[in-house]
């Protein structure tokens, strides 16, 4: 046996279980801080990391993801919950173990359904937007804690106002034992060898005898006795807001989490595999609320940080499982001694790598997509963590359909020089030919731009060839070229707008020519036969042909694809 070979998986054994021991400290103390933000106990974290914890160390593919309660599910769950609740705790607790349950069978059903890119429908500019506007509301949110103050307000700008209006009820101790956190927090990120959210927790207990004989509250008495039950069904007027609430959560977490498995996998190139990783997460889940913990997802934060402790394998998940296991066997009471105050730092802390504003710094170099970042983060403030994310997905899908219900299209030309055809707008010297008009669609064709677009081709006929010359001195079109290279498909509606600008040409004498067709777009006009558009008027592989009248068909029905 190669001994070198053998010295290979010891030496990543190893450093798995290093890692493993390493982000324990800085896990546990999240998942009680994470517990706040949703308005639970602080077990309902403890039993969430640990069902994330062994689930995906068992189930999942990524070597670095670390699938815990995050601060955004933990926010959109605090969100829903209310709402349902009424600030019963009783009956908040039981909603979150239901809605739980139902993002993980929603992440179930999608990982059958192999749905991996489901994350896709939340465009990069919003999730980003979300981060910056969802960390500011949990930053705000963890103030009275912080400051140790009884916050009647919930909403963000309320809040904000509450706060400024009550600052001289801020208790003093527990405003400086925060601060005093936030700032040690900070200063410790810098020195990355040394664990300093532990080294936080450590010394808050150390001092929390003497914080609380100066009125710092702790955090109380955890109990972690595990019990499932099956949990009370809703009414039927009921099951489908609650169903929309779970898929939301699952979105979110799916986009957070996917993010992050996916920024690690590049960067080791390593493949992803998205259906499976639904799968873990929808087991993570079930059995996290069946014991009443919290939504899980694989959070940037525990990921990078079980990569910078030199994890090699899901191995250094399990460790950190086992070892919270440990910790809260063993050191229970004394978790229970850590100072509210120093949770509120943790989390603000957490939180405040996404309040960095040059995450929006491309933007506006690129100028693309600043309104919907923009709507994301305000959308949030003002909405709430749940309606904001849904009104900024909708905002982002809206602002979409705007650009590809806008028509553009181009007027081409040839270049004297080549046989190149252009936008005669962007290239002056370029000449459409004499007695033909090609016309290109910038966007596919579909329901929402189909007609609009065409509309404008009549317009081109009828102002005839070149919009540069004055209208008196251009000559007649006898032949359009339209190239739909763009349209990889065409619905119903953009078949018919096609039917129909053929029949106006038709009735004014003018030929018709389509090219650069893709294969299932000249399929479909084959089935439709449109008496306009017979076979060799779709044959033109490209525009120089269509220009030059040489069709193709012969290569066509032999197979040949373009």
């Amino acid at each position: 046996m190669n001994p070198v070979a053998a010295a290979e998986p010891s030496s990543s054994r190893s450093a798995d279980l290093l890692a493993g021991l390493s982000i324990a400290g800085l896990l546990l103390p999240e998942a009680v801080a994470y517990s706040s933000i949703a308005g639970l106990p602080p077990q309902a974290g403890v039993i969430a990391l640990f069902a994330g914890l062994v689930c995906y160390g068992v189930i999942g593919r990524s070597r670095y993801a670390i699938v815990s309660a995050t601060s955004s599910s933990a926010a959109v769950l605090a969100a829903a919950s209310v709402a349902v609740s009424g600030g019963d705790p009783s009956l908040r607790a039981a909603f979150a173990a239901l809605l739980v349950l139902m993002t993980g069978a929603c992440f179930l059903l999608a990982g059958a359904a192999r749905l991996g890119g489901i994350s896709n429908l939340i465009a990069k500019p919003v999730l980003r937007g979300y981060a910056f506007g969802l960390a500011l509301v949990i930053a705000v949110k963890q103030w009275p804690n912080l400051v140790g103050l009884a916050a009647k307000q919930s909403s963000f700008v309320p809040l904000v106002g509450e706060l400024l209006q009550r600052v001289h009820e801020w208790h003093g101790a527990s405003l400086g034992c925060g601060i005093a956190a936030l700032l040690l927090l900070f200063l410790l990120e810098r020195l990355r060898r040394l664990p300093g959210t532990l080294l936080v927790i450590v010394a808050g207990i150390a001092g929390s005898g003497w914080l609380a004989e100066h009125g710092v509250v702790l955090t109380g008495v955890i109990h972690l006795a595990l019990s499932w039950a099956a949990p009370a069904l809703p009414d039927r007027a009921q099951w489908l807001p609650d169903l929309e609430l779970a898929a939301a959560l699952m979105l979110i977490l799916y986009a957070e989490s996917y993010s992050s498995i996916r920024s690690f996998a590049l960067k080791h190139g390593e493949p992803v595999a998205a259906n499976r990783d639904l799968t873990a997460l929808g087991v993570a889940n079930v059995v996290s609320g069946l014991f009443h913990g919290m939504p899980v997802g694989a959070g940037y934060s525990g990921s990078s940080a079980n990569e910078a402790a030199g994890a090699q394998s899901r191995l250094a998940g399990l460790t950190a499982a086992a070892t919270v296991l440990v910790l809260v066997l063993t050191c229970l009471q004394w978790i229970e001694r850590i100072p509210v105050p120093v949770l509120a730092a943790i989390v603000i802390h957490a939180v405040s790598k996404s309040l960095r504003l040059g995450v929006f710094a491309p933007y506006l170099k690129w100028r693309r997509d600043r309104l919907v970042a923009l709507a994301a983060v305000l959308a949030v403030i003002a909405l709430g963590v749940l309606n904001g994310l849904l009104v900024a997905i909708g905002f982002s899908l809206a602002m979409l359909l705007r650009t590809l219900a806008t028509p553009r299209l181009s007027v081409l030309g040839r270049l004297s020089d080549s046989h190149d055809f252009v936008d005669i707008a962007q290239h002056p010297q370029a000449l459409p030919p004499s007695g033909m008009m090609i016309l290109r669609p910038e966007e596919p064709l579909f329901f929402a731009n189909a007609e609009p677009m065409l509309a404008l081709a009549r317009q081109r006929v009828l102002m005839q060839a070149d919009p540069r010359q004055p209208l008196a001195t251009q000559s007649s079109v006898s032949c359009v070229v339209l190239s739909l290279e763009e349209s990889p498909d065409l619905d119903s509606s953009a078949l018919e707008a096609l039917a129909d600008f053929a029949d106006w040409l038709h009735a004014r004498n003018i030929e018709l020519r389509v090219a650069r067709l893709k294969d299932a777009v000249r399929q479909l006009l084959l089935i439709a036969a449109l008496p306009q558009l017979p076979p060799p008027t779709l044959d033109y592989w490209s525009v120089e042909d269509a220009a030059s009248g040489i069709e193709t068909p012969s290569m066509v029905m032999a197979g040949i694809k373009r």
